[in-house]
């Protein structure tokens, strides 16, 4: 008999349990095995900056609100919402991935740095290391010819070669029978062009030369446009004609020639013929009492002689930093450029104020022309030319003025670099041409005064110190020796700075300073020689006399700032910002440390590119110099 036990109802639905549990989990462990995979499917793209789509994005949102048992009400429509604006920006995000990510892009990226890889090699590099090559001998040629005038410099010096020895010169003598008959006539030009702030200097210091004042004529030619200003003047010179004065005032109705045309112009009329020299002075140009004194006699004891020039001493040097450092430029140019000049070749450039020149000499080299905007020095070549010898005198000094602003000093040296360039290129064959010079001579300008002082000099010190060495951080084929790179510079920097010897602490300072403005002095030099848009263009130097010193004109600045926007300039700013990339990336990956000098030179970049140089006056403030300047008058 077999007997059946019935198996209790709790055992048979616990079997049913399990198995469905273990099919349950079966297909969990599948599904997530399965959401793994598509997971390791997705994750490169999430690597590579991939975001989610926005059909899961919203689906996931969905499920898990749904899950919370929350409200679909309004949810569900900001999530609709959101999911179709995340759909607009995957969408694009999708399709630069693929561009980028496609062959074809990334092999168009492989084959454009092929390419640059055999520029680099083929045009830069080998362009670098020929630029390199050409500043190393710009460089050796500039510290020649700064040690060869340094030298003659030395030697006028110590051995006290000055031109009262080297010429013949004797005090006027005073013949109670002549009388004033044993002076000659002497003629007095000042050009100027808007001087409310510094008429009066020039004005009064020429009336108070001591001369026969019938035998002293003088001109003062005014081409301003301002009628205050021309009435201003011409009330200064009425007061002096007053007095006695033999004084002129002219007037143009146009600025044809600018300086050279209105003296020019001046040198035509009549009563100049009874003249046989003629003193220039600039607005801002206080020449000392016996000033004709002391450079007439070169002219009437040496027939040879055209051109007597004095050295100019500046009377606002400690006005800022900006002003001390072209206190250096200039006394390198007169202690050194000048005298070396005047003392072996008998030549120099005519500074264009504070010297007398040789009626006979100037129209012997046809007068003056308008053609560059450098015309003291196109007269002097010319004179030189015909035979003439000139004169400096070291130790006669006429006060003036430098410019104490940036955008003042920044004119002054385009015109100061551009004519000169632009000269050396109108006159080359005239100078081969020339009969009446040496050979020696012919060398000495072309070579000495042109090429090396006013084109390779400006050259060198923007293009390799600004652009060679920074830019040789990126090409570690590109070797430059540690001369050329460290101890030329050196020696230059000592020659230019001896001759100031209470600014020797600023030395670091000028040499930044110097460095930034060869950006203006270089282009300046291109314009010149390709004659370009700007090579004509003539503004005068803003000048601002002794209004600066008036209390009024300090508290008006005060109250009166300048906008920080208007003050900068891009040009420099552009530079400081190439400057700073060579100069991180110089100290991140080379060893040759450039960018010890690199760094500050940026940073003088920025400075002078934020209008952080100088003194700044703001139309306010000029405003309100020239009333002040106009109350001081009346």
């Amino acid at each position: 008999m077999v007997i059946f036990k019935k198996e209790p109802a709790v055992t048979r639905l616990s079997v049913i349990s399990t198995q469905a549990l273990a099919e349950s989990r079966g297909g969990r462990e599948r599904e997530r095995e399965e959401e793994e995979e598509e997971e390791e499917e997705e994750e490169p793209r999430v690597m590579e900056g991939t975001i989610i789509t926005s059909h899961s994005l919203a689906e996931l949102c969905e499920n898990y609100f749904t899950l919370r048992h929350f409200s679909v009400g309004s949810y569900n429509t900001s999530v609709c919402n959101a999911g179709s604006v995340s759909t607009t920006v995957a969408r694009y995000i999708d399709r630069t991935y693929d561009l980028l990510s496609s062959p074809s892009t990334a092999e168009a990226l492989s084959r454009v740095a092929a390419v640059f890889e055999v520029v680099r090699a083929g045009v830069l590099v080998p362009l670098l290391k020929v630029a390199v090559v050409l500043c190393l001998i710009m460089s050796v040629m500039l510290v020649i010819e700064k040690l060869s005038m340094a030298i003659i410099a030395l030697y006028v010096k110590v051995f006290r070669r000055t031109p009262e020895k080297i010429y013949k010169w004797a005090p006027l003598s005073q013949d109670p029978e002549l009388g004033s008959l044993s002076h000659p006539m002497v003629l007095i030009q000042i050009p100027m062009f808007n001087e409310r702030e510094v008429y009066q200097i020039s004005i009064g210091a020429v009336c108070k030369l001591v001369w026969p004042h019938d035998r002293l004529i003088i001109q003062v030619l005014d081409d301003s446009t301002d009628l205050s200003t021309r009435e201003l003047v011409q009330e200064e010179c009425q007061k002096w004609s007053n007095k006695g004065r033999n004084i002129h005032y002219i007037s143009r109705d146009n600025r044809n020639g600018y300086k050279a045309g209105a003296m020019k112009e001046a040198m035509d009329l009549d009563y100049v013929k009874k003249c046989d020299y003629v003193a220039i002075f600039d607005a801002d140009h206080e020449p000392p009492p016996d000033f004709l004194l002391r450079a007439i006699p070169f002219l009437m004891h040496n027939s040879d002689i055209a051109l007597v020039q004095a050295r100019w001493k500046f009377v606002n040097a400690n006005e800022c930093i900006m002003t001390r450092i072209q206190e250096m430029s200039l006394n390198y140019h007169f202690k050194m450029e000048q005298q070396s000049g005047s003392s072996t070749m008998a030549f120099f450039g005519f500074n264009g104020t504070a010297g007398v020149w040789r009626i006979q000499a100037i129209n012997e080299a046809e007068g003056w022309k308008e053609r560059t905007t450098v015309e003291d020095m196109d007269l002097a070549v010319r004179a030189s030319l015909q035979g003439w010898k000139f004169v400096y005198i070291g130790d006669l000094k006429v006060k003036s003025e430098l410019p104490s602003s940036y955008k003042a000093y920044r004119y002054q040296q385009h015109r100061w670099s551009c004519g000169p360039a632009n000269l050396f290129k109108k006159m080359t064959i005239d100078i081969i041409m020339a009969k009446k010079v040496s050979l020696l001579k012919k060398l000495f300008l072309l070579y000495n005064f042109f090429f090396a002082r006013r084109i390779i000099s400006h050259n060198v010190t923007f293009l390799f110190y600004c652009i060679v060495i920074p830019f040789s951080s990126f090409f570690p084929e590109v070797i430059i020796p540690k001369w050329g790179v460290f101890y030329i510079p050196t020696v230059i920097t000592i020659l230019n700075s001896i001759g100031t010897p209470r600014s020797l602490h600023l030395i670091i300072i000028w040499i930044f300073f110097e460095n930034v403005m060869s950006l203006h002095r270089c282009k300046a030099v291109f314009i010149g020689l390709f004659e370009a848009g700007r090579v004509n263009e003539w503004v005068v130097t803003e000048k601002l006399g002794k209004a600066l010193k008036t209390k009024q004109v300090s508290t008006a600045a005060k109250r009166s700032p300048n906008k920080f926007w208007q003050r900068c300039l891009f040009l420099e700013l552009g530079m400081a910002v190439v400057l700073l990339i060579c100069a991180l990336y110089n100290f991140i990956y080379r060893s040759n440390q450039y960018f010890i000098f690199i760094f500050p030179l940026s940073l003088s970049y920025f400075l002078m590119g934020f209008g952080f140089v100088g003194t700044h006056i703001p139309a306010a403030k000029a405003i309100i110099i020239q009333n002040i300047t106009f109350n001081l008058l009346s």
